[in-house]
């Protein structure tokens, strides 16, 4: 199946929440090779909205959607082995994410855009 996606953003959900480790586990590092990581604020928004989301579209705190991965999984599962050894990586991301959302919050603590 092919949409009419930007590449970027394809790229972006190819890697998106350490894709890379996930596809070490499951053998798949060759085919997501074809696929950049950009390894910056964009990523690691979108690692932050994947882990500060419920399924139901709720927000919630990222070492509780974590969790949740864990108990749905179960103990032995690849998925819970990948978000085990993802999470700091997972949660950094997280960090570096809230410190930018509450930099742009001090600049512009009235909530209009700036020179208005």
């Amino acid at each position: 199946m092919k949409i009419d996606a930007p590449e970027r953003l394809v790229h972006l959900v190819a890697h998106h929440s350490y894709a890379v480790y996930e596809a070490e586990l499951r053998g798949l590092t060759e085919e997501l090779a074809d696929f950049h990581d950009e390894r910056g604020s964009i990523r690691d928004a979108l690692w932050y909205c994947d882990l500060t989301t419920s399924p139901d579209g709720e927000t919630v705190d990222a070492e509780d959607r974590i969790a949740d991965f864990k108990r749905r999984y179960g103990p032995d599962h690849l998925v819970t082995r990948f978000i085990t050894g993802a999470t700091p990586e997972l949660l950094a991301a997280v960090e570096r994410t809230k410190g930018r959302l509450s930099a742009v919050s001090a600049a512009n603590p009235n909530g209009r855009p700036q020179g208005s």
